[in-house]
């Protein structure tokens, strides 16, 4: 009985950890895309349409950012 509760425990912690991951790989909502539309065209122009370098560019420049962007990089791991 208790190792199955270890079993269950274990694999509800991996399931969060990949929905968790999942989440951080996935592509910015629409409300993120907003917050950063302006920022993005400002700085990292040259990287529209290649969302790993965009994301890159956005994190070097996050003390330049708006707020409302600055907020979805450090959310978003930046």
């Amino acid at each position: 009985m208790m190792k199955s509760i270890h079993v269950a425990a274990a694999a509800l912690v991996m399931s969060l950890a990949a929905g968790s991951l999942a989440q951080a790989q996935s592509g910015p909502t629409a409300q993120e895309q907003m917050a950063c539309r302006s920022d993005a065209g400002k700085f990292c122009a040259e990287h529209i349409g290649k969302p790993p370098q965009m994301n890159a560019c956005l994190k070097a420049n996050k003390a330049n950012l708006s707020e409302a962007c600055r907020k979805v990089v450090e959310s978003r791991g930046g």
